[in-house]
C-alpha cells in the first residue's frame, strides 16, 4: 500500500478515535483535524497550515437530530461549511475525499436497501448530509476530486454518546427501569470495529474516482430485540415499559444491502450483533466496577 498520510476530521469522536488508532497501527501517517486539536474546521483561516495529506476522511458533523430542529441555522451551517472546507483542503492537496454520510433513504421502497435506492431528506440532519453529498459530487465533477461517499446505517459500540438508542437504553438500565416509546422499529446495526475496517479498505482503493457504499450488517433488530439481548447480559432486576408512542415520521424498518462493499472492496462485517452487544455490555460493567 505504501506510506500514506490520512487526515481525519472529527478525530476525537466516537468513530474518529477508533479510526485514528487503526491508521497509526497500519503505519500510515495521520493528521488529526479536530476542535480538541485547536482546529475549527468551519473556519477556513485555521486550515491554512494543515500539512500535506493523500486522503481526508470527513467525520466531523453535528448529528443529534433534535438539535437540527431546535437550532437549524447552526446545524446546517456547521455541517455544510466543514464539508466545503474539507473539500477545499482535498482540492489544494490533490487528495481523495472519503465523506461519512448517514442513512439517507427515508421510508424504504424496498428491502434490503441498495445504493441505487432513492434518497429522501426525512429530517434536517439527513437533509444536511444529502446537501454535503451533492457538494462532494460537485467537487468531483468540476475539480476532479476522487471521492467515496460512505452511508453507514446505525453504528454502535462502547463509549458512544447517550444521544443514540443503545447507549440511552444502557443509561436507563443502571437506574433499574427502561422506558421507551415503541418496541417495533427495526434497524440495521453496524459495529464500530467493522465500520472502521471498511474505512481502512476504502483508504487505498483507487479503481474508481467516485463511489457510494452502504455500510451495514445486512441484518436488522427491533427495539424490543435490543432490550431483550441487553437484559440477558444483566444480572440485576430491571423494569421495562413501552409508552407505545410512534414518533412523527418514524421509519419502521431499515436493512442494508452490502453487496457492493463486498464485491468491490472485499469487505464484510465480522462482528455479529450478539457479539458486539456483549462487548458493549462488558464496557459498561467495567465502568460500574
Amino acid at each position: 500500500m505504501g506510506k500514506l498520510t490520512v487526515a481525519v476530521t472529527g478525530s476525537s469522536g466516537f468513530i474518529g478515535r477508533a479510526l485514528t488508532k487503526k491508521i497509526e497501527s497500519a503505519s500510515w501517517g495521520v493528521i488529526k483535524l479536530d476542535l480538541t486539536q485547536g482546529i475549527n474546521l468551519s473556519d477556513r483561516e485555521q486550515l491554512r497550515n494543515v500539512p500535506r495529506f493523500d486522503t481526508l476522511i470527513h467525520l466531523a458533523a453535528r448529528s443529534y437530530v433534535p438539535a437540527s430542529y431546535e437550532n437549524p441555522h447552526d446545524f446546517y451551517s456547521n455541517n455544510y461549511l466543514t464539508t466545503l472546507n474539507a473539500l477545499e483542503l482535498c482540492r489544494e492537496n490533490d487528495a481523495k475525499m472519503i465523506y461519512i454520510s448517514s442513512y439517507v433513504y427515508g421510508h424504504p421502497q424496498y428491502l434490503p436497501i441498495d445504493e441505487n435506492h432513492p434518497v429522501q431528506a426525512f429530517n434536517p440532519y439527513a437533509d444536511s448530509k444529502l446537501m454535503c453529498e451533492n457538494l462532494c459530487r460537485s467537487y468531483h465533477n468540476f475539480f476532479g476530486i476522487e471521492t467515496i461517499i460512505v452511508r453507514p446505517f446505525n453504528a454502535y459500540g462502547p463509549y458512544q454518546s447517550e444521544n443514540f438508542l443503545i447507549p440511552s437504553i444502557l443509561k436507563q438500565l443502571r437506574n433499574g427501569e427502561i422506558v421507551l416509546n415503541d418496541p417495533n422499529p427495526k434497524r440495521d446495526f453496524i459495529y464500530l470495529d467493522d465500520l472502521v475496517g471498511f474505512l481502512l479498505k476504502a483508504i487505498p482503493y483507487r479503481d474508481s474516482s467516485f463511489e457510494i457504499f452502504n455500510v451495514g450488517s445486512g441484518k436488522n433488530y427491533s427495539v424490543q430485540d435490543i432490550v431483550e439481548l441487553i437484559l440477558q447480559n444483566w444480572d440485576k432486576p430491571v423494569k421495562v415499559r413501552y409508552r407505545h408512542v410512534i414518533r412523527e415520521n418514524e421509519i419502521l424498518e431499515t436493512l442494508a444491502d452490502i453487496n457492493k462493499a463486498r464485491d468491490i472492496l472485499g469487505w464484510l462485517p465480522k462482528t455479529s450483533f450478539e457479539s458486539g452487544m456483549n462487548k458493549v455490555m462488558e464496557s459498561i460493567k467495567l465502568e460500574e466496577e
